[in-house]
């Protein structure tokens, strides 16, 4: 049997898969973070490596499953984030996590030496206070006594994988999301690092997401119930992780949309995505020769989940959904703005907010839920439409992700794309699925990444009504 830990914002979910895919069990631990008005958002690295030894012991446990029986372990992280180190491997100070945007003045200072269009060619990815080169240089800035101690960063599931085996590593999909890593030559991008006038040793060596880190050491074995020895594969960051997951493991394989927290259109490539406006990124896969180019939002699951705290008046997420169904929004002309936490795709304006405009007297709270689910799916679109100008034919999306199990969004976003949408048979597993193969892969129980397309199917399709579509397009002009 295989574990998989898909370390997200909220929690770490460890779920226990067999060696044919199966998913057995799962069990999430919870964990903070520290949010502050200033586009700080900070956690601490031991908070996940608890969480990650705690869902393991309580899995074995709930499961009845031996620790011998675990052939491998591996990761879906989430990106963008930077884990500062000492010389002895120890945390410096918390990490700075993905949504964390106190770096724009670096950034801007940075596009002096870098230009954006070079930096986006070279990495994939705009020059922007989201991601983790960035956010090393604020440091140096901000805290130069914390930045004196740094020897070296790594991103969430490194932490937690040098915490299992006591090595520090990355590989390609997580080192496409710092904004220093080169695509075309597969290394750091040393001349943007120069550019920042940053140390090449702050940067951890490069393996492959199916490579084995090393093995749960004694120490760690006692901390999650683990035998000593069992082999740990490095995985990967979490949105491509979520693609193979997915079954998104070459360009025949479509296209998806992930609805979670943040949310994100992509597929896969056998090379970058330049979009000439710059609207959508490229991650590397973490299948070799592979690319996911995307076009991620801050806050789409979690610009819902927000109307919900402030919305709901004790009503249930289903019921909820079902009454914003039945009401008109933007075709009202009411219409948000799902910038809650700034933007990456496609506006890159970290000092972006949410705003309803249009709001009249006879709008009640179901018109404003049915406003939110419009400017999530509103705000996609312009993602999709990138990859269309790039030359991406894109005739049908898969979903996955919390907001996948809804029908009303599944219908709603077909309606506004004009695409079909079908959810996955996995949609909230996705990130474990994908975790697993690559823990799989790695240890040889499974022979290559094709065994994606047998473990997640692809539901009925929900066709796009045409007349609503119709409907929808000068509001979404308007957007």
């Amino acid at each position: 049997m295989l574990i998989a830990h898909d370390l997200g914002t909220t929690g770490n979910k460890a779920t226990l898969v067999s060696d044919d895919g199966t998913m057995l069990a799962s069990h999430t631990v919870k964990y903070g973070a520290d949010w502050g008005t200033d586009g700080k958002a900070e956690q601490n690295p031991h908070d996940w490596f608890h969480a990650v030894a705690e869902a393991t012991r309580i899995l074995l446990e709930k499961s009845n499953t031996a620790a011998a029986d675990i052939n491998g372990i591996s990761f879906s992280g989430q990106m963008m984030g930077l884990v500062p180190l000492d010389e002895h491997d120890e945390v410096v100070r918390p990490a700075i996590i993905w949504a964390d945007t106190r770096s724009t003045k670096e950034a801007a200072e940075l596009e002096k030496t870098i230009s954006m269009e070079d930096c986006y060619r070279i990495t994939g990815h705009r020059l922007n206070p989201t991601y983790s080169l960035t956010k090393l240089m604020w440091l140096r800035e901000q805290e130069p006594e914390n930045f004196s101690r740094i020897k070296r960063f790594c991103l969430a599931k490194d932490y937690v994988a040098m915490r299992l085996t006591g090595r520090l590593v990355t590989d390609p999909s997580d080192a496409s999301s710092t904004n220093a890593y080169d695509q075309s030559a597969g290394t750091w991008a040393w001349d943007i690092i120069d550019a920042a006038n940053l140390k090449h040793s702050l940067f951890p060596e490069i393996i492959a997401s199916t490579d084995k880190v090393g093995e749960v050491t004694a120490e760690a074995a006692q901390e999650t119930g683990l035998i000593a020895g069992t082999p740990v594969i490095i995985g990967g960051g979490d949105g491509p992780v979520a693609a193979l997951g997915a079954g998104i493991i070459d360009e025949e394989s479509g296209a998806y949309s992930y609805l979670g927290s943040s949310s994100w259109v992509s597929l896969s490539s056998s090379k970058p995505l330049l979009d000439p406006k710059m609207r959508s990124m490229t991650f590397n896969h973490v299948i070799p020769g592979q690319f996911v180019p995307t076009a991620t939002m801050q806050a789409g699951g979690a610009s819902v989940s927000w109307g919900m705290d402030v919305l709901s008046g004790g009503k249930t997420y289903e019921e909820f959904l079902d009454q914003a169904d039945g009401v008109d929004a933007a075709l009202s002309g009411l219409f948000f703005l799902p910038y809650l936490i700034g933007e990456r795709s496609p506006h890159w304006n970290p000092l972006a907010r949410g705003v309803f405009a249009g709001l009249h007297m006879d709008h009640k709270q179901e018109h404003m839920m049915k406003a939110i689910l419009e400017g999530v799916a509103f705000n996609l679109r312009v993602g999709l439409e990138a990859f269309s100008d790039a030359g991406f034919n894109v005739n049908h999306i898969d979903v996955i992700g919390g907001l996948a199990k809804s029908p009303v969004m599944c219908s709603l976003m077909a309606n506004i794309w004009n695409i079909p949408v079908a959810p996955r048979n996995i949609v909230d597993e996705a990130n474990a699925i994908g975790a697993a193969i690559l823990a799989g892969v790695g240890t040889g129980v499974f022979d290559d990444f094709s065994i994606a397309q047998r473990l997640s199917k692809r539901d009925t399709d929900i066709t796009p009504d045409i007349a609503i579509h119709n409907r929808y397009e000068q509001p979404y002009r308007l957007f």
